[in-house]
């Protein structure tokens, strides 16, 4: 499906009605041939956006996945890059496609990192917390950076309601609540869930300092609005 290199239908049936952990380790060696790795345009404008931003010494990238965002790290960051996921089959994929970096198997909500970086960044994977979750998630990775540190991610803006893709992503996140209601284990993947007012407050709840960047080589919707924002919250330098 999707390409000759991706998965099946029924490799993608079988991975939806899995756990989230164990439906990334079915998807792995098959997963950079999805439409659901990262866009190379929306790495690359992040990556742009950060530019001005450094210099930064040591990078993380929370979700990591197979490592699509490692690039946007070793371009900006002078010392050792970091991968960070859950999903084991993930992670091989990553260190086969990036031997260079340092890859960690744990559970983003409880980050075991301690002020070790400069950067840290996140690609696609906010869906796959529930709001509740955010907050363990951000806290996480606020401790993980040192005083001045920087979160960056990309962020959608909500497609207007004219448009197909509002839709589309509103189908997908109905589908999603009932298979959730009606099997277990979960999966957790929701576009609809992490509007840039409520993951402001809980980027803010954790201590960061907020600004938003529009990603304008991106495109625009109808209405004027970026399609992207780079989210940037910054650890307050006098921090502790």
């Amino acid at each position: 499906m999707f390409s000759a290199q991706g998965p099946s239908l029924r490799e993608l049936c079988v991975q939806a009605l899995s756990s989230v952990e164990r439906g990334y380790d079915l998807l792995a060696p098959k997963f950079d041939h999805t439409p659901f790795r990262t866009p190379e345009s929306i790495l690359g404008a992040s990556a742009e956006a950060l530019s001005d931003l450094g210099p930064f010494d040591r990078g993380l990238d929370v979700c990591c996945g197979t490592g699509a965002g490692m690039p946007v790290l070793r371009s900006r960051c002078r010392g050792r890059i970091t991968g960070v996921d859950f999903s084991a089959g993930m992670l091989a994929q990553a260190r086969t496609a990036h031997p260079d970096a340092t890859w960690v198997r744990a559970d983003v909500r409880a980050l075991p990192f301690d002020g070790d970086f400069d950067l840290a960044v996140t690609f696609g994977a906010l869906g796959h917390f529930l709001p509740a979750e955010r907050p363990a998630l951000f806290e996480g990775v606020y401790r993980a950076l040192r005083p001045g540190g920087l979160f960056a991610f990309p962020l959608g803006t909500p497609p207007p309601p004219t448009s197909v893709s509002h839709w589309v992503t509103l189908g997908f996140d109905l589908a999603m609540r009932i298979r959730n209601a009606v099997w277990r284990p979960p999966f957790v993947m929701y576009y609809r869930t992490t509007p840039l007012a409520a993951v402001r407050d809980d980027l803010t709840a954790a201590g960061f300092t907020v600004t938003v960047a529009a990603l304008a080589a991106l495109g625009q919707h109808r209405n004027g609005g970026p399609r992207y924002r780079l989210v940037l919250a910054r650890r307050p330098i006098d921090s502790h």
